[in-house]
């Protein structure tokens, strides 16, 4: 177990099991935006080869509290100043995403960045609608620290093992361009939400995936990664649907869950070679259990899960090319630069 090959096959198997049980567990305590803990796994599993230490732990429950009061106090600017709130979460973002690349912890720029959209969207069509948002929020990320903490105890890193590489601190010229290309990916969905945000809600979650991928895809390679890797998310979702209705159970959701994951995380970690950057399979595993995630709950309320499918799908395409056409503006203005 402690071997250089079987090092990646302990992480794949780590993060599918830690995602299945967020979602899992998400769904078996009804929890209002179910999606929220095991999107959230993803990211934790997926970059963290070691559970989140005191002090990590302690800055995400900091970042938690000023991210959730944040986005409560925007609430009143963007209903009476609409364009000074727009103005104000767009520098936030920037802001947000620049500390990410600048060296400091994904995970939690990420929040962040998911945070500030979904709630400050959420407060303008209804305050009680941001304080379920920020209830949410809170409960999928104390879900995904316990359940990553739980799987680490499980399936330990070897004690050879060397902890992953810390991420290259960019250039403080090339961090702001990059972070807000990467804010400008997220806003047009942000704004979209904010005339429905009880619908529109995957549509952020979305866009927060494709504005963190954008930090380190190409304007060459913008379309295989960020299309590419949105329709194989959605073939997925397609999959597991029809697999998933073969034996309807929580247990079954669990073990397709378990199996997407295994199927994912062994392109992720290097098992099985492929010539997709694992951004490419982390953005697939995210858009397949929001997909997935939205369908069940259409399923429960009683709606059309194939009309509300296609539509969500046709929403997911658009803010992906608008994310590779701002890619390949910035890349042409800055060589045109």
């Amino acid at each position: 177990m402690d071997t250089r090959l079987q090092r990646p096959g302990r992480r794949a198997l780590r993060m599918a099991l830690g995602v299945a049980l967020c979602a899992a567990i998400s769904f078996a305590l009804d929890l209002s935006i179910p999606v929220i803990a095991p999107v959230f796994a993803v990211f934790l599993l997926a970059t963290h080869s070691r559970p989140l230490s005191l002090k990590a732990s302690a800055m995400l429950a900091l970042v938690v509290a000023l991210t959730t009061g944040s986005g409560l106090l925007l609430v009143p600017l963007l209903r009476h100043y609409a364009w000074a709130g727009v103005m104000i979460i767009g520098l936030m973002l920037f802001v947000a995403f620049r500390y990410g690349l600048r060296g400091g912890n994904n995970l939690v720029a990420t929040f962040l960045v998911a945070g500030l959209t979904m709630i400050s969207a959420a407060g303008t069509a209804d305050f009680q609608l941001a304080v379920t948002v920020v209830g949410a929020l809170v409960k999928g990320l104390v879900l995904a620290v316990l359940v990553s903490a739980w799987v680490h105890w499980l399936l330990p890193e070897s004690a050879s093992a060397r902890p992953r590489p810390a991420a290259r601190v960019m250039p403080d010229h090339q961090a702001a361009r990059i972070a807000l290309r990467a804010a400008l990916v997220v806003l047009p969905a942000y704004l979209l939400a904010m005339t429905d945000p009880a619908s529109y809600m995957p549509i952020i979650m979305k866009s927060v995936s494709l504005g963190r991928q954008s930090c380190t895809t190409t304007a060459r390679g913008a379309a295989r990664e960020l299309i590419g890797s949105t329709l194989f998310g959605g073939l997925l979702a397609i999959g597991f649907w029809f697999a998933l209705r073969l034996f309807v159970h929580l247990w079954m959701f669990f073990l397709w869950m378990l199996l997407c994951g295994l199927l994912v995380g062994r392109k992720l970690h290097g098992l099985s070679p492929t010539r997709y950057s694992p951004g490419f399979w982390l953005n697939s595993l995210v858009t397949m259990i929001i997909l997935l995630g939205q369908s069940v709950q259409d399923s429960a309320a009683g709606k059309d899960v194939y009309a509300a499918f296609a539509v969500r799908m046709g929403l997911f395409l658009a803010v992906t090319a608008y994310a590779c056409l701002t890619l390949l503006i910035f890349e042409q203005r800055r060589r045109d630069g």
